[in-house]
């Protein structure tokens, strides 16, 4: 599968590392510097991620017990902020669950913000696990490489990260390597403080 998608053969569902990934939209509430499709790319290792509609919750159950592999875990992911797309990750995610399948939301953390209150106790019954990009130290560096449209956004992401290990028993953190002024054992330290876990993500490897 590669090169841009057209309507007749987006790419809804795709398998990297033994996980199913699930790609409900391209909008986003952030314009991150490091993200392919801002640099005009929208294949992810052979995946085109470009999206010319929006999946509903029965055609992304049907990708996913259609894969040609089984799956460890199913990931709300793409190239664009699930949680933009909230009843359908709530949906789909629910009946996911009941067919026995782990899920795991990959989410900027912003979604409490862009909605005006707490969503965590929603997601917690949709997902068993989340992961929060956090980028960035300070709100300065954030600001530099994920550009938020208010200056209030590193600070709501980690408000978010706070909130969730209060009601999701698996939270993560994550930053990309090799941003401009990101300290990766700074990232780390705050993870620590808050309670969660921690990733260290490779600039240019998406998924």
């Amino acid at each position: 599968m590669n090169g841009t998608c057209t309507a007749a053969d987006a790419v809804y569902a795709y398998n990297l590392n033994g996980n199913c990934y699930l790609n409900l939209t391209n909008r986003c509430s952030l314009r991150c510097r490091f993200c392919p499709k801002f640099n005009g790319q929208w294949d992810v290792r052979g995946y085109g991620l470009r999206l010319h509609g929006e999946p509903d919750v029965d055609t992304l159950m049907s990708e996913v017990e259609n894969q040609p592999e089984a799956c460890d875990e199913v990931v709300f992911c793409g190239l664009g902020e699930p949680t933009l797309r909230l009843g359908t990750v709530l949906e789909t995610g629910r009946r996911l669950r009941e067919r026995g399948y782990r899920v795991r939301l990959n989410t900027d953390g912003l979604s409490n913000y862009v909605y005006g209150r707490d969503l965590l106790p929603r997601l917690a019954e949709s997902v068993d696990a989340i992961s929060v990009s956090l980028n960035a130290q300070t709100a300065a560096v954030y600001a530099v490489n994920c550009r938020p449209k208010t200056p209030d956004a590193y600070a709501a992401v980690l408000d978010f990260l706070y909130r969730a290990p209060d009601v999701v028993p698996d939270v993560t953190a994550t930053a990309v390597a090799g941003l401009p002024g990101v300290d990766m054992d700074a990232c780390a330290e705050i993870a620590d403080k808050i309670g969660v876990g921690f990733r260290r993500r490779e600039l240019g490897h998406v998924g």
